[in-house]
This record gives structure tokens, C-alpha cells and sequence, in this order.
């Protein structure tokens, strides 16, 4: 128990009523961010200590602990109750979001200290996505700096509307106003740009506790709040109750025949027995029966509470579906345009699939287009083709399916997404949706009398793609060709598709850089669909360097239809028969990105069939992928 606590519980001599006033505060979610060194873990630290919220034991070891590794001689080292990582604490750093909890007589409160440095900026956006105020430190020997631009516009991107502008170390420029106004009037020109509601600007010195729970006698200029108590009035509009109502599905909550319930937390506005409520995706209508929690049933629920709802009527919903007020809906779409943080430590490439959740949604997505990467030191737009870690961009997106959305400046939880890669099933993005994108809505999937299988019967075939992948050089063509030659000898439709022929045309704008490539593979994988539907046996002979792609092309066809070939040389074989000279101009640097030299080329782990052209001959090769597909 810290100091503080005992002393209230003490005072007010009866542990109930202080738990009781405890439980009815209001919460205060914060983040501090700034530059490097401009003191946000002190500021926390020095928060904690002065309102006594921290235990005594603590206080035993930030006062040794300063002593052993402190930057503040003999005094204490507030940053150290804050900075627990050992790193950190050497390099007198943050470089993780470090949570803490305190209270005071009036409001609770938790704080991140997000990073500083700008390779950090995924854990400033992870500390900002459920805060309610920014704290941003600028040191008043400094001024605006490139970090406080670009901490203020993650800020306002993650749509935080309270910014406090906490100028820093006053006591190295002796208090004075005119350094003071000096940077507010620079930060207020600078946030014009940006949606920032309402800001505040306040002098401080944190080592020294000036302005941070009471007034500082030193900057009697100064008529403003201090920072505690700015902290403890500031009003965080609440809307979300105002909204309309919102629930994603996290459960389906069925114990016995008797009940059936959907459980989830409310997003925005309110839900009451009797209302009529619209199931989405579905369309499906019903109204409220119950509103079941954990402590009893409620008349009513609103926004930040998780409940059960019970429907009067038996409708299909299902894990990550929608409920919604059936007076006002979300929109639904399957393409939409937002912001997109990357967060992977491999690029971000249009045209490759990634899933998307959303709420409790999960569906596979696609970036169809990078419109333009922000330069988030300067807001400046960029024409990019990738998105490296930690930069942010605004694109177009595509999903498999259509599902429901609201814009992330009306209802955040509705409106905002993560990725996840498919093959190692980490988070790599996190977005914000602008609108939908309408020209997706007028287009209709026609529906066709005469269908792949009537083709296929009159060919008198079943239509495959035998996708031929491995390095330049391992004989992909070579094996196609002859392939081809022994099906069309047997009376079979067949088509080759050839990585070489197809640039000459389709694909004759695009270069050979990662994201050139995954397009390349998506743009020949629905040619190859197209070709399979119309009854073709299709060859496909491609580098395809990457499994995601690979994968991607697999998923477009039918169970049995895809069949991956892995057409295996060695990097040494390859560059002594190099037919074309390209491993020689590759590694005389005349070729960059070139497969197996400067890109990397990822081998295929579940292939359906591996030919070692090291050891057989395309002739072989070739009469064994026959036999494949005939037997």
C-alpha cells in the first residue's frame, strides 16, 4: 500500500467508503512523448512521487538505485521509476511503452511514456490508441523539434483532441517568459495543420517539481494550471454515448439449449430492452429481449460496457458480426481508403494479402494502391511503392467480403484495423478508415449460363495450373515447353504461361523490385484463374520468389486444381549454365534485385512435387509432371 493510500484509508477511518469513492472516480488515460532526453520518464516519476503514490519499498530502491546509476548526483532520479527496461536504464533511454497507474483524491489515472526515437514510432502509436491526452515535452533550451512535429501528428493521426504542450526545463533558461511564449507561439503555428482540439501550454521544470502539482513561485507570470491540476479538470468529451449503437460479436454464448446470447463490448451508443437492433453482415432484424451481465440483468447498457444480448427472435449471427441500431447502420464495403502505420519489419507491399481485423472480424485484405507516404517530420507527401517500419501512408485497401465499418474520426472502434501477416501470424499495421471507396459498389459479379465444368466437359478435360517456380536458369521453361508439347499430343487444351513472355506484354511496366514483383504474380495468378475457367490446363513457369505470393495464387483456385512445382537447382548449377549471362551481370552489380543474388528467393516447403534438375533431365523432368497430372 503506497503512503498516500494508507493515509486517505486512515483519515477517512473506514476502508469501504474509501474503496467505494475510489471505485466511482473518473479514469484519465495519458501519454508522454517527445524528443530524446527532454525528460518524460522524470515528469511521470516526479508525478508519482509528489501525489505519494508509490510504495515505500520503491522509494527504498529509486533512492539506491539513483545513487548506483542515476544522472542526478546525490538527488533522486525520478526517470527510474519509470525506466524499467535494463537497456533503458544504461542508456538513459525509453525504448518501450512503460505503463503506470496512480490516483488522486479526485481521478485515476494511467500513463504511458512512449518512445522518443523515431525508429520507435510503432510504441508511441501503440500508447496512443487508448489515450485520452498527449503530453508532449518540448526541452525550453530546444523549442519545436523534428520529433515534437512528429509525435504531435501521430497524436492527432490516432485522434487524440487534448494536447498538452509541457515545456521542459525551464529552470536551464531561469524561468524565462520569453522562451516560454517563444515555443508556444511556434507550436501553435505548426498545429494549425493538424486535428488537435484543444491545446495547452505549460512551463515547467519536472526535475525540480516546478509547475507539476502546485504553482511555481518561480514563473509567477505564469496564471495557467499546473500540470496535476490540469490533469485532474481537463474534460475528455465523451460521444461515444451520443453515437449510434454498435456491438462486434466476441461470442456466442450458448451453455445450454435454453439460451443463446451475444456477447461483446459496446463501441458506441446505447442498447435498451425492446430496441431494434439490425445483424450485420446478415441484414437480418430482431429486437432486444435481455441485457445479461455478470451482475444481473440491465434495462440498458452504453458504450465501454460488455454485455450478453439475448434477441427475441432466432436470426444467424455469428463471431465477428455486427449488431447495430436498425434506425442507423454502418456503411458496408469491400473497399475503402485509410491510413495505414507499419509496424513489420519486412515491407509493406501493395498487392500482397494480408488479413484484417477489425473489431471481431477477421478477413483477408489487400492494399491495391499507396497513394502517398507521409513524411511525418515535415507532412510532407511522397509517391512511394512500399512502406518500411514505422512509416505511415495513406492507400487504398480491398477486402474478400463485404463488412461494416464507420469512419475513424466518428467512431474509432468501428473505424480502425490491424494487419496481420499470414505466414507468421504477427500484427505488421494498424489503420484508420477515411470512406468508403464507391466505385467498388457499382460493380456486380455477372452471372454466366455457360460455367467452367460445361467447358471442361466439352474438352474433355479437368482444368489445373501447374504453377513451375525456382531460381532463373533451374529449366522452368525448358520442362514447360516439353510439358506442353506431350499434353498437346495427347489431345489435351493447354496454355503456357512464361514469365519472360508475359513481361514482353502484360506485365511490360513493371521493373523487378519486391513490390513490382508481388504484382507481377498477382496480375498472372488471375490471368491463370481466367484460363482454368475456361476449361484450359494452364502452365505457369515464373521466378515467384516469395511464398506469400505463391500462397496468394494457390488460395484463387479450387481444392486439387493448383499444383506447385519447385523446380530445384543449386545457386551453383544456375550460374554455370546462366543461358541468358544474367548471373554475370547480377553479380557485376549490372542487375539489381536479381533472384538468388540481391533478392532473396524463398523456397517452397509443401510443394506438391519437387523435381531436382541438378540430377534429371527436362526430359525426364517433364514425363514426370505428365504422369502427375494424367494418373
Amino acid at each position: 500500500m503506497s503512503y498516500a493510500q494508507a493515509t486517505l484509508i486512515d483519515e477517512n477511518d473506514n476502508i469501504e467508503e474509501y474503496l467505494g469513492a475510489h471505485e466511482h472516480k473518473t479514469l484519465l488515460r495519458f501519454i508522454t512523448c517527445g524528443s530524446v532526453d527532454d525528460g518524460k520518464s522524470t515528469l511521470i516519476g516526479r508525478l508519482l512521487y509528489d501525489s505519494k503514490m508509490i510504495f515505500e519499498d520503491q522509494l527504498t530502491t529509486l533512492e539506491n538505485e539513483s545513487q548506483k546509476m542515476g544522472t542526478q548526483g546525490k538527488g533522486i532520479d525520478f526517470a527510474l521509476l519509470v525506466d524499467g527496461l535494463a537497456a533503458e536504464r544504461e542508456q538513459g533511454i525509453t525504448i518501450d511503452v512503460a505503463y503506470r497507474f496512480f490516483t488522486t483524491e479526485t481521478r485515476k489515472f494511467i500513463v504511458a511514456d512512449t518512445p522518443g526515437h523515431e525508429q520507435y514510432t510503432r510504441n508511441m502509436v501503440t500508447g496512443a490508441s487508448t489515450a485520452d491526452v498527449a503530453i508532449i515535452l518540448i526541452d525550453a533550451r530546444k523549442g519545436v523539434l523534428t520529433q515534437t512535429r512528429r509525435h504531435s501528428f501521430v497524436a492527432s493521426l490516432m485522434g487524440i483532441k487534448n494536447v498538452v504542450v509541457a515545456v521542459n526545463k525551464m529552470d536551464m533558461v531561469d524561468y524565462g517568459q520569453e522562451a516560454f511564449e517563444e515555443i508556444e507561439r511556434d507550436y501553435r503555428a505548426f498545429a494549425e495543420n493538424l486535428d488537435i482540439k484543444n491545446i495547452t501550454c505549460i512551463p515547467l521544470s519536472a526535475l525540480n517539481g516546478e509547475n507539476m502539482v502546485t504553482p511555481s513561485n518561480k514563473m509567477d507570470w505564469y496564471d495557467g494550471p499546473a500540470l496535476l491540476a490540469y490533469l485532474e479538470t481537463v474534460e475528455v468529451e465523451d460521444t461515444l454515448q451520443s453515437k449510434p449503437f454498435r456491438m462486434s460479436v466476441q461470442w456466442v454464448n450458448r451453455p445450454d439449449l435454453d439460451f443463446r446470447g451475444f456477447s461483446g463490448q459496446i463501441a458506441s451508443g446505447r442498447v435498451a430492452v425492446g430496441m431494434e437492433i439490425k445483424a450485420l453482415p446478415s441484414a437480418k432484424t430482431s429486437r432486444i429481449e435481455k441485457i445479461v451481465t455478470f451482475d444481473g440483468d440491465l434495462p440498458e447498457a452504453v458504450a465501454g460496457q460488455s454485455v450478453t444480448l439475448v434477441l427475441k427472435d432466432e436470426i444467424d449471427i455469428s463471431r465477428g458480426d455486427m449488431i447495430c441500431a436498425a434506425a442507423s447502420p454502418p456503411e458496408m464495403t469491400e473497399q475503402f481508403e485509410g491510413d495505414l502505420i507499419w509496424m513489420g519489419d519486412e515491407p509493406m507491399l501493395p498487392g500482397r494479402p494480408y488479413l484484417m481485423k477489425i473489431g471481431a472480424l477477421q478477413i483477408p485484405v489487400t492494399v491495391t494502391g499507396l497513394k502517398h507516404k507521409v513524411n511525418v517530420n515535415t507532412l510532407g507527401k511522397r509517391a512511394a511503392k512500399s512502406l518500411s517500419l514505422n512509416e505511415i501512408a495513406v492507400c487504398n485497401f480491398s477486402t474478400e467480403q463485404s463488412f461494416p465499418f464507420d469512419a475513424f474520426n466518428e467512431i474509432p472502434a468501428t473505424g480502425s484495423f490491424i494487419l496481420i501477416d499470414r505466414m507468421s501470424n504477427t500484427t505488421v499495421g494498424a489503420g484508420m478508415i477515411h470512406f468508403a471507396l464507391r466505385r467498388g459498389s457499382n460493380i456486380h459479379w455477372q452471372a454466366l449460363d455457360v460455367d467452367k465444368n460445361t467447358r471442361a466437359e466439352l474438352m474433355h478435360q479437368t482444368p489445373k495450373v501447374i504453377w513451375m517456380t525456382g531460381l532463373s536458369g533451374a529449366g522452368k521453361s525448358t520442362i514447360a515447353n516439353l510439358v506442353e508439347k506431350k499434353l498437346h499430343s495427347m489431345g489435351k487444351y493447354v496454355y503456357t504461361l512464361d514469365g519472360d513472355n508475359v513481361r514482353h506484354g502484360l506485365n511490360r511496366d513493371l521493373g523487378f523490385s519486391d513490390a513490382e514483383r508481388v504484382e507481377n504474380i498477382r496480375r498472372i495468378s488471375e490471368v491463370a484463374k481466367l484460363m482454368t475457367d475456361a476449361g484450359l490446363i494452364v502452365l505457369v513457369s515464373f521466378i515467384s520468389p516469395f511464398a506469400a505470393e505463391r500462397r496468394m495464387a494457390r488460395e484463387k483456385f479450387e481444392d486439387g486444381e493448383f499444383i506447385e512445382i519447385f523446380i530445384d537447382a543449386s545457386l551453383e548449377t544456375v550460374e554455370k549454365r546462366d543461358p541468358k549471362g544474367l548471373y554475370k551481370k547480377a553479380r557485376k552489380g549490372e542487375i539489381p534485385n536479381f533472384t538468388g543474388i540481391s533478392s532473396p528467393y524463398e523456397r517452397p516447403e509443401n510443394a506438391e512435387l519437387v523435381i531436382d534438375s541438378d540430377k534429371m533431365s527436362p526430359e525426364e523432368s517433364a514425363e514426370k509432371i505428365v504422369k502427375l497430372l494424367i494418373s
